[in-house]
């Protein structure tokens, strides 16, 4: 009887021990939505595992400004997105009939499911609530390591949504752009080269003065453009990241300041709350009296451009606002 006993036992916990292996198993693979049973889906793969997603999207919902944007380039429009009040001017008309999911970071996922979508859209920062979001509909995250790579993520966006014949329409009519800009700027500049034409770019923050570097957002399209950047500004994302621990942009000092010049300067401010944003303007305008910024040649010249946050964007649409920056400012009109 004793025996039997022991058999049994030894039976059991072998089982019990092989079921908790597989569960261990499966937990450490990636994970992965299944294929929907009513629509055609093509399988993605991304920074939280693997998705099948839907050939045909109807109802997207992104998490993120990036997502937002991208999607719109695509030719997408979400029924919601998070932040609605913040996205940034040039977004705005986008958003009639866009429901707000929350904030970015914090998106409301009981109202994303109100929404029945058939795809969630967002950033890689969104793993924590990756298999949250995959329980209400297939859920794809993108990884987005720094403004300078936009075209790479805008490429990313249009396999996942399988719009690739939409993004080499955008990138054609993008680069169209950048030609009739190069040829307008040889015809009615001085000088007539733009890349003798160094181009300054700079954040004003609550408490502190950033420079953007050749290879941050705003770096790729003046490069695209074939215009100069200073050389304090003309680094490398990797240069950068060696000598400032951010591959995109860092701080000066005042007594720096004259890394900020160039034949013109483009200058903005950008924070996420109206606290922030009254408190970088109060540091723009101290900066304006400051002795040190009337020295620029920049400023001597008038050829300082106050412009919207789209100048710190991700995507194609920003890029293009950029570019119609460069026509209205750079270009001499008749």
């Amino acid at each position: 009887m004793i025996c039997t006993w022991s058999k049994a036992f030894r039976f059991a916990l072998l089982f019990v021990l092989g079921y908790l292996l597989v569960v261990v198993l499966a937990a450490c693979q990636p994970q992965k939505s299944e294929l929907p049973s009513n629509k055609s889906c093509h399988w993605v793969e991304h920074v939280a595992g693997k998705t099948c997603v839907p050939d045909q999207i109807e109802r997207l919902v992104t998490l993120d400004s990036p997502s937002f944007e991208n999607a719109i380039a695509l030719g997408l429009k979400p029924v919601g997105t998070v932040d609605t009040q913040r996205l940034t001017s040039y977004l705005q008309d986008q958003l009639e009939g866009v429901i707000d999911v929350g904030e970015s970071g914090e998106p409301n996922l009981e109202r994303v499911l109100t929404l029945k979508p058939d795809l969630i859209l967002g950033l890689g920062s969104y793993q924590h609530i990756y298999s949250q979001a995959a329980q209400i509909a297939p859920t794809v995250l993108l990884e987005f390591e720094h403004s300078g790579l936009w075209k790479e993520v805008f490429h990313a966006y249009s396999e996942t949504l399988h719009r690739e014949d939409v993004e080499q329409e955008v990138m054609a009519n993008y680069r169209q752009r950048l030609q009739e800009f190069k040829q307008r700027f040889e015809v009615s500049s001085t000088p007539k080269q733009p890349a003798l034409f160094q181009v300054s770019v700079v954040r004003i923050y609550p408490a502190r003065i950033n420079l953007y570097f050749r290879d941050s957002f705003p770096g790729i399209v003046l490069r695209d453009a074939g215009l100069a950047r200073p050389e304090a500004q003309d680094i490398s994302a990797s240069e950068a990241q060696d000598r400032y621990q951010n591959p995109i942009q860092a701080s000066i000092s005042l007594e720096a300041l004259d890394q900020a010049d160039g034949d013109a300067l483009f200058v903005w401010t950008s924070e996420s709350t109206p606290e922030e944003n009254q408190a970088a303007q109060h540091k723009w305008k101290e900066l304006q009296a400051d002795p040190l910024w009337q020295q620029l040649n920049a400023v001597q010249n008038n050829r300082v451009y106050f412009v919207p946050s789209y100048w710190i964007g991700s995507g194609p649409l920003a890029a293009n606002a950029i570019l119609d920056d460069l026509f209205k400012y750079l270009i001499a009109t008749p």
